[in-house]
């Protein structure tokens, strides 16, 4: 690393999923048709107790006292998809930062079953528009989003849908990925360091069958002819390295426990992962860690997860 690359500030972002972070002890039998009493059920039984709203109170302060760069938010903000619980994390957005200091793309849970645009996804499309784009348009116009924010370019995907009951899968389908190609094609040479964002974990095999992303395969297929430099996810509910094999390369992947775990159905209490990024002369010197909840000190501690190198987009 050159003398001013090390003299160099990082930019620095952090990256936090599942939340769940509405309260659902107020809900309605009437509003709890078709899927939606299968997911008020297990909220009931369990995930009240695991998906505390002191753990993610902790996180967000946390989270205000380092200060990132920007935010991202990889899905998962409600339980059940009601127009109250869309408020709430509209609400709860807001508190986290502007509009262009965060980035949100939908998890399964917000798309738990068919919902109004306007009553649901489309209270946050602030936090889920592209640079310069109108966001008052559906889901399929905003999607992949792409933000510039510092050496940074971030590629959001959607790949949240309503499925049956009992399955929690994600996909993507032709017309998203097509688009996606465009982007990073035009992003060939920009200089940008491109993280790609979704909900579901990308790589094959790695979920199962009912959580999957089922167009998977395909995504990585594209990579391997338009590569990113990182994937980040949620949805498991776990803290998960991995790889995309492309030709030649490896593209790091890292997925992320809930924001809002006590830990009490699982051993990953609440935890963000922090992404600090300098340019060097010829590469990126990217640095992971993560801060997780200490049980102990009723505070967040960090832990260095990965450092590696990247060569410039330009380069590739």
């Amino acid at each position: 690393m050159s003398e001013a690359a090390a003299d160099a500030p990082a930019f620095r972002f952090a990256q936090i999923s599942d939340p769940h972070l509405s309260d659902l002890s107020g809900v309605r039998w009437s509003q709890l048709a078709s899927k939606r009493v299968l997911g008020y059920l297990s909220w009931r039984r369990r995930r009240r107790h695991e998906h505390r709203p002191e753990m993610l109170a902790a996180l967000s302060a946390d989270l205000h006292a380092i200060a990132p760069a920007h935010t991202i938010v990889s899905g998962d903000l409600t339980h059940i998809a009601l127009p109250g619980e869309f408020r709430e994390a509209s609400d709860w957005l807001r508190q986290l930062g502007p509009a262009e200091a965060v980035t949100v793309v939908p998890g399964n849970h917000d798309r738990y079953v068919h919902t109004p645009w306007a009553e649901s996804l489309g209270l946050w499309s602030s936090f889920m528009s592209s640079d310069g784009a109108s966001a008052e348009h559906g889901a399929e116009h905003l999607f992949p989003l792409l933000r510039v924010r510092g050496p940074l370019a971030f590629i959001g995907l959607d790949s949240a849908v309503p499925s049956p009951p009992f399955m929690a899968t994600g996909r993507l389908g032709k017309r998203q990925l097509e688009r996606l190609a465009d982007i990073l094609e035009r992003l060939r040479g920009s200089g940008l360091l491109r993280v790609l964002v979704l909900h579901h974990p990308p790589v094959p095999g790695e979920e199962k069958w009912r959580k999957r992303l089922v167009d998977a395969p395909a995504l990585c297929a594209l990579l391997a002819r338009h590569p990113v430099d990182m994937v980040l996810h949620g949805h498991r509910h776990r803290a998960h390295q991995s790889v995309i094999r492309i030709p030649g390369s490896e593209i790091p992947v890292f997925g992320i426990p809930s924001a809002s775990a006590a830990g009490v159905l699982s051993n990953y209490p609440a935890e963000y992962n922090l992404y600090d990024i300098i340019r060097d002369d010829a590469s990126w010197r990217v640095r992971v860690s993560a801060r997780r909840f200490d049980a102990a000190t009723r505070a967040f501690a960090g832990r260095e997860l990965a450092s590696f190198a990247l060569r410039h987009a330009e380069s590739r």
